[in-house]
């Protein structure tokens, strides 16, 4: 399909229900009363230990993630996606309360086959919103998935792994640099389609190249990726393994120097574990102590970033007291991130 055409099916938008007409009229209400998606600046200074506790918030206790820009990456919930359908998870995601989507894929495992429109008619009629997809991204493909984020009108469009070397071990700094060059290509094309091509990052992104012990790779990311065409979902459990295991970095630092870079945020919440390689364990958002209050705190822009929360484990491992079940997590996560005060 052209890059040069962006035509795409209209899916025809059905009335929208009772339910969803108040709940959107109370999610923008509570989003004009909180008046920002960060509030004031933390008091505590980045040190090496990372981030203080949130500090008591002064006047009013404005949420640090209005309600209706609390998002869920479907990988959470794949096993759910898969064995009930996208037509059930929607329901449910809406239910609790969830407004923005980011896709893992358009599959729906053992339920049958779903096209794109199709899915799009699906969150329209559950009142949600695409706002981006973890898609494997290429020269050969960028035009064909523009297009698919054109039909579910997204905002973003994204890969989940790292632009080069894959998950294996450290990369020479000129594979990185080519990957560059090729993403910012791809942003090219997606910026004339209407969208922010983005980056989103694990562990090894924050390590050095394999030839030059000096170039982290998140700086040379930054320094070569062109601020204009692509973009960074800051994966912020995953950069603080990265700080544990290549430290000298703050994750808030890069935020902190280009918000704008930052569209999207994965609010994954850990746990510390010193027996763990990693140094933190994924939990349920609110059962971690990454400083998220804190971390979010120190961020100004207003209105400008969704928040993604996503648990890789969601599907395969449970909580004591909690039984297995990757909904139920997404139902306490959501509160815990929509209950976030500065």
């Amino acid at each position: 399909m052209s890059s040069q055409h962006h035509h795409h099916p209209t899916v025809p938008a059905k009335p929208m229900s009772r339910r969803n007409l108040l709940k959107a009229l109370a999610a923008s209400s509570v989003a004009v009363g909180a008046g920002a998606i960060l509030g004031p600046a933390a008091a505590s200074a980045l040190g090496g230990a990372g981030l203080a506790a949130a500090p008591a918030p002064s006047g009013g206790r404005g949420r640090l993630v209005p309600v209706n820009r609390i998002g869920i990456q479907l990988y959470t919930v794949r096993d759910k996606v898969s064995s009930l359908g996208f037509r059930q998870v929607f329901e449910e995601l809406a239910d609790i309360g969830y407004s923005e989507i980011e896709f893992a894929g358009y599959t729906q495992g053992n339920v049958g086959a779903i096209t794109v429109p199709e899915i799009r008619q699906l969150l329209d009629d559950n009142g949600l919103r695409a706002a981006g997809a973890h898609v494997n991204l290429n020269l050969n493909n960028i035009d064909a998935e523009i297009e698919k984020a054109l039909v579910l009108g997204m905002p973003h469009l994204g890969q989940g792994g790292p632009i080069a070397g894959g998950y294996g071990g450290p990369v020479p700094k000129d594979a990185w640099l080519q990957a560059t060059d090729v993403w910012n290509q791809m942003g090219a094309k997606a910026k004339a389609a209407g969208l922010k091509l983005y980056s989103h990052n694990h562990a090894q992104e924050f390590n050095f190249t394999s030839d030059d012990p000096s170039t982290r790779v998140y700086d040379l990311l930054w320094e070569n990726l062109d601020p204009e065409l692509v973009f960074f979902e800051m994966d912020v459990y995953w950069a603080y393994v990265g700080r544990h295991l290549y430290p000298g970095f703050e994750p808030i630092e890069y935020v902190k120097a280009d918000p704008r870079r930052f569209p999207i945020l994965h609010l994954k919440d850990g746990k510390t574990n010193e027996a763990s390689t990693n140094g933190y364990d994924i939990i349920e958002f609110g059962a971690g102590n990454i400083p998220y209050a804190a971390f979010l705190s120190e961020l100004r822009d207003r209105g400008q970033r969704f928040g993604m929360y996503e648990q890789d484990n969601a599907a395969t491992v449970a909580e004591p007291g909690n039984e297995l079940n990757s909904l139920g997590n997404a139902r306490r996560s959501y509160g815990e991130i929509s209950s976030l005060r500065g």
